[in-house]
């Protein structure tokens, strides 16, 4: 089974606010969108993936990501995260009704195609799915079967609400990188730990060392 993935992007501007205590005003947007090139690029280096969908009305991220060979999908709805990710599904599947999706989130700057084909095919089993982040809180993709809704319910607190709309939640090992969402500083340093994409170590360096 191949996937589509959907993944939303606000705008660079006001990505990533929690890291104010890291990075400054001016880097936030070009750490975001690093997080979101390195987050693709994995996505579609993994075989279990046949095609990724970002949701943004940001032009800058938007010419990036699709020169990496991601769908641009306008946020129409402008409503949220969980609005964009039902505008994202509805348009991917206009075309192609039967497909598996799976929401991703864009902050993923370690992920690793191995693991994310591993959560994938785990998610494969069951009608809707969920991988929990790595602070057991919230979520960092869900999955739905073809022919399911994927009725998503990210935010504070969406692992608790994935589990009581009826996904089942995988239980893995092993895949961290898939876990590792970044929204503040300590989770950017346990990024680094783990290991980052190219892009999110350049624009790290770019932070820690700013005469670079």
């Amino acid at each position: 089974m191949q996937w589509t993935l959907v993944i939303p992007l606000k705008p660079l501007a006001r990505a990533k606010s929690r890291l104010a205590d890291t990075a400054g005003d001016g880097v936030r947007p070009g750490l975001a969108l690093a997080f979101a090139e390195d987050t693709v690029a994995a996505a579609l280096a993994c075989p279990a993936v046949a095609s990724v969908a970002v949701v943004t009305d940001d032009g800058v991220a938007g010419r990036e990501l699709a020169a990496l060979g991601a769908r641009i999908v306008a946020d129409e709805p402008r409503a949220g995260l969980n609005a964009a990710l039902t505008h994202g599904t509805a348009a991917v599947r206009s075309a192609r009704p039967e497909t598996p999706v799976a929401a991703l989130n864009a902050d993923l700057p370690a992920l690793r195609p191995g693991e994310l084909t591993r959560v994938l095919q785990a998610a494969a089993q069951f009608p809707r799915a969920f991988l929990a982040d790595s602070a057991a809180v919230g979520t960092t993709l869900l999955a739905a079967a073809p022919g399911r809704a994927l009725l998503p319910a990210f935010g504070a607190g969406s692992r608790a609400r994935h589990r009581a709309s009826g996904a089942v939640e995988l239980s893995l090992d092993a895949v961290e990188s898939v876990r590792r969402d970044v929204d503040t500083g300590d989770d950017l340093r346990a990024a680094l730990a783990l290991g980052v994409g190219p892009r999110t170590a350049a624009a790290a360096a770019r932070l820690l060392f700013p005469g670079r």
